[in-house]
């Protein structure tokens, strides 16, 4: 029995190493395994932080560009404003002008008719459209207007009349100005 149990002994030590030497091996290999996988891993960390340092660089690069553009159409739409104030001032300008102009030459038509004399007038003004003869005579003096008037033909001096009541602007129902 001691043979026996010696015996047994020996095995389990020799099985004890054996299993042992397999059990190292096996860890070693896994231990190997797991390193790669490891090195897989930081390869792939890397990569990414490389991608996202280029992403937030160009991201960087594209917002400096936005933002230099939105600078210059903001400088253009502040040139648009300031030439469409330029124009709307011209606008205005040349408006005042256009009533000058127009004031200076309806007082020089009203001037040349109340420097004529009635009959001529009166002739002139009946050859005329009515709307055109009652802006002429919108602007002589009422007792120039009566002498010219008292010249015409009654039907002409009528539809003047009516224009003339109705006020500026002169023309006659249907007509084109």
């Amino acid at each position: 029995m001691k043979i026996f149990l010696s015996f047994i002994l020996l095995v389990s030590i020799l099985f004890a190493k054996t299993s042992t030497y397999e059990c190292n091996q096996i860890f070693e290999a896994r231990k190997a395994e797991l390193s790669n996988k490891i090195e897989k891993i930081d390869e792939a960390r890397e990569a990414f932080e490389a991608l996202k340092a280029a992403t937030n660089a160009l991201l960087d690069k594209k917002k400096s560009m936005l933002s230099q553009k939105e600078q210059d159409i903001n400088a253009t739409l502040q040139k648009v404003k300031e030439k469409e104030a330029d124009i709307k001032k011209m606008l205005e300008k040349n408006e005042q002008l256009l009533k000058a102009i127009k004031e200076a030459k309806d007082d020089k038509i009203s001037l040349t008719y109340s420097k004529m004399k009635d009959s001529a007038a009166a002739q002139i003004l009946s050859s005329m459209k009515v709307g055109e003869a009652a802006k002429i005579l919108f602007n002589l003096k009422p007792k120039k207007i009566s002498k010219i008037m008292a010249k015409m033909p009654p039907q002409k001096a009528s539809d003047i009349t009516t224009i003339l009541l109705k006020g500026p602007p002169f023309k006659k129902p249907g007509e084109k100005r």
